[in-house]
């Protein structure tokens, strides 16, 4: 399934720091390449008894490359007995090893080999003599030399591209491995499209001309050489099938045609390789494969995020980069929350070689998804992990990013506001008290709403918020708080209480529509359960009113009732009927 590759690729480098020696597939080239390989060796001569116990330090060897060959990458390799020298110099340049191997015959004889990338040296120096020097494992040779098991040397591998070759692709595999008797190695990754000029290419350290007992080299069952540099009963015996050379005493650096040894829409080949006394390490090995297939990647461009939303919206551009063919029309591609599928999507058109095009997908992250998650990005996925397109590599489909919803933190719930009670429980309210003295609003952007649903859609914001009267005897009101990515949000209540009300001094009720009624403020539709009595001088009841009865100047109680009351003081008593308030007693002029 699609989705191990994500684990598979961790599993790799894991594997790389902790030695893997196994040879497996290091990179991948697609298009029109090819490649070569140079090389020597430290040795003075031939392992042997009557050969001298001693090694170089330095040692040289000649790229050539014809103009139209552009150097993609080059790696370098060196290898050695003992525990190793990681620190050589290329021509000048210091070199430390990225990446180690190690081997051993036993427990006393170990031996090494390292990796550099040096795309950068030779694509600068180009066509030219290279000296690898400060190359010193003088010191340990001396236990080696008795068993002939002493050797020292390095190789260079450039891939080059040239306008004039087929559609290829080229596998590098690597790591070390020991051919005792017999070793078997199953290279994969492979696409055979057409299988003119096929070849298989490999490093091998520690060889020897002389010791040619059943040493062999066969390509899915077939026994293959390239005589008369490579003998099929000598597959080790320090040459460099490139160059012709014969003297790269315990190395070799070979390559061989395989064209009728692999055949067309073979996916995997299987390599064996024998040696009945000769102690041999194999570094690397290189297949050059007609091949036209698509190689699609995917890339995570943008994720926008809604404030207080569970739904994304994600840019993607799929790649067909390092291919061979077109990636075709609806190849799908799959979108994981921790995952868990939550959309899918397709190519929209053929991405030729080289091509890619852009995407944007909205995508719902479902509750039960955290907040925080990881999201998964796989192309060539119809949705469970199964492809249907095949490509050049089929292990580099899928991308992934994290990502953190924009999700509104808890209410925040303010001190309550209060304003006097103006009639029927409605009161005036400058929205801002809420706020003042409150750091987080100072020089920020926040607006007031009357519920949650307008506030999430920033919608109907309060606008009369210095003046603002209730809805409700208890109404809360809500604050969106602007932040850089979402916003805050804040609520208080408007809450109403009865004032004490005004009474006036006196009135003059003379129909002049001035002061015409004993108007107590904050009285009527407020305290709405009241009562009014009022006396005259000599303490009768001439008059008693409630909330629907104010006292216009009449007497509605004794003789004169109906009648206007004449000018004069008179005294009244207000119950309020209120458990916060005692009855207000007092007196009132009345003047015509």
């Amino acid at each position: 399934m699609k989705l191990r590759y994500i684990y598979t690729i961790l599993l790799l480098l894991i594997n790389l720091f902790s030695g893997a020696q196994d040879i497996s597939l290091f990179q991948q080239f697609n298009g029109r390449y090819d490649y070569t390989a140079i090389g020597n060796t430290l040795n003075t001569s031939e392992n042997g008894n009557s050969s001298p116990c001693e090694i170089l330090t330095r040692s040289s060897a000649e790229l050539q490359l014809e103009s139209n060959q552009n150097i993609i990458a080059a790696y370098l390799y060196w290898a050695g007995s003992g525990n190793g020298d990681f620190d050589i110099q290329l021509n000048g340049e210091d070199i430390s090893a990225e990446r180690i191997f190690t081997d051993a015959l036993d427990d006393t004889r170990v031996f090494f080999a390292a990796f550099s990338d040096v795309t950068e040296i030779i694509t600068n120096l180009g066509s030219t003599i290279y000296t690898i020097s400060d190359f010193d494992i003088s010191s340990i040779i001396s236990p080696y030399c008795p068993t002939g098991t002493n050797f020292g040397g390095w190789a260079l591998t450039v891939v080059y591209e040239d306008s004039n070759l087929p559609l290829n692709q080229l596998n590098i595999y690597d790591g070390l491995q020991s051919v005792p008797e017999s070793l078997s190695i199953t290279l994969d990754n492979l696409n055979v499209l057409d299988n003119d000029n096929a070849k298989i290419g490999f490093i091998a350290w520690e060889g020897d001309r002389a010791l040619a007992v059943n040493e062999q080299l066969t390509i899915n069952g077939n026994l293959i050489g390239n005589p008369p540099l490579n003998p099929v009963s000598n597959a080790f015996n320090g040459t460099n099938s490139f160059t012709g050379a014969i003297d790269l005493f315990n190395m070799d650096i070979d390559v061989y045609n395989i064209q009728d040894n692999i055949a067309i829409g073979d996916t995997t080949a299987s390599i064996s390789l024998t040696s009945g006394q000769d102690f041999v390490m194999i570094n690397n090995v290189i297949t050059v494969l007609n091949s036209q297939l698509p190689d699609a990647t995917i890339a995570v461009e943008e994720i926008t995020l809604t404030c207080d939303s569970r739904e994304i919206t994600l840019n993607y551009t799929t790649n067909n980069a390092n291919s061979t063919g077109v990636l075709p029309q609806n190849t799908p591609i799959a979108f994981y929350a921790d995952n868990l599928l939550v959309g899918q999507s397709a190519t929209s058109t053929d991405i030729p070689i080289g091509g890619f095009e852009n995407g944007t997908i909205s995508l719902f992250i479902p509750e039960n998804i955290s907040d925080d998650f990881t999201i998964s990005v796989i192309v060539d996925d119809d949705g469970n992990g199964n492809g249907i397109i095949t490509e050049t590599n089929e292990n580099n489909n899928f991308t992934f990013a994290g990502v953190s919803l924009l999700i509104v933190p808890e209410v925040v719930t303010l001190p309550n506001l209060l304003s006097c009670n103006l009639g029927f429980e409605t009161g005036e309210f400058n929205l801002l008290d809420a706020v003042t003295n409150l750091q987080e609003f100072e020089n920020q952007n926040f607006q007031f709403f009357e519920n949650l649903e307008d506030l999430g859609t920033n919608t109907n914001s309060i606008n009369d918020i210095d003046s603002y009267n209730n809805l409700t005897q208890l109404q809360t009101i809500y604050i969106r708080l602007e932040q850089e990515f979402c916003y805050e949000i804040f609520k208080f209540n408007l809450e109403i209480e009865n004032c004490p009300p005004i009474i006036p001094e006196g009135f003059s009720p003379n129909n002049d529509s001035k002061n015409d009624w004993f108007n107590i403020q904050g009285l009527y539709s407020i305290f709405t359960l009241h009562e009014l009595k009022i006396f005259n001088r000599y303490g009768t009841l001439i008059f008693e009113g409630d909330d629907n009865k104010p006292w216009l100047g009449l007497s509605n109680r004794g003789i004169n009732h109906g009648e206007r009351v004449p000018v004069g003081t008179y005294y009244y008593v207000l119950n309020l009927n209120d458990y916060d308030y005692q009855p207000i007693v007092g007196w009132v002029y009345v003047n015509y």
